[in-house]
């Protein structure tokens, strides 16, 4: 089986990573946070004739979540089937319900309030073109951030709990910075070091190449 391929489609002013990963050969996939710019991803989509099978979110925040509602719509009218939204952890309904009004604070104009129609937990598993990924819930950022990995594909999804060189905000009345450093020990650097991750900003990296140089994590 050959390997998933991952295009990234930066969004919103915020310039974060929504990923359509998928299999190169059957054209299935998911797109994972959809934070905006609905017509930029579906243009992306269209480009790499990609059918997404779910839309799946590591976190509310605006940035990641913003659009997932109008692209949901968007993926029905044009497949005929629903595409189901998962994630993130229920801890973050109060930002999931609140896009809108952070849309306004932000400027960014379509944003809408959404509810996952599965809500991801710690065990839990998402199949993505055929693959397994397991989900860790590791807050700090938010209190319901997930994180996506699937070790036979050495791929994870870290949305912005882990970044090159850095670690995600948590500056936030809800942030926890003890939460987030714990959630990246226990649950992140585990997974080994030839795990490549792709995060919510930025380039990715490795587990193993964040674990020797990332200041956050001496």
């Amino acid at each position: 089986m050959a390997g998933l391929e991952v295009a990234i489609v930066p969004v919103t002013p915020f310039e974060q990573n929504c990923s359509v990963a998928y299999d190169p050969a059957e054209k299935i996939g998911a797109v994972i946070d959809p934070g905006g710019d609905v017509p930029r991803i579906l243009s992306a989509l269209d480009q790499l004739q990609v059918r997404p099978e779910r839309i799946i979110l590591t976190h509310g925040h605006i940035d990641h979540a913003g659009g997932a509602a109008s692209l949901k719509e968007e993926l029905h009218r044009r497949q005929g089937a629903a595409v189901p939204i998962e994630g993130p952890d229920e801890r973050d309904r109060f930002l999931l319900s609140g896009l809108r009004d952070q849309g306004r604070a932000f400027g960014l104009a379509g944003a809408r309030n959404v509810t996952p129609d599965r809500w991801l937990r710690q065990g839990d598993t998402v199949v993505i073109a055929g693959r397994t990924f397991e989900v860790l819930y590791c807050p700090g950022h938010t209190p319901g951030h997930v994180v996506l990995v699937c070790k036979p594909e050495g791929l994870a999804f870290v949305g912005d709990v882990l970044f090159q060189g850095s670690i995600g905000r948590t500056d936030f009345p809800y942030g926890d910075h003890a939460a987030l450093i714990r959630s990246i020990e226990q649950e992140l650097l585990p997974l080994g070091g030839d795990i490549a991750f792709v995060c919510g900003h930025g380039p990715g990296s490795t587990i193993g190449a964040e674990r020797r140089s990332n200041p956050f994590l001496r």
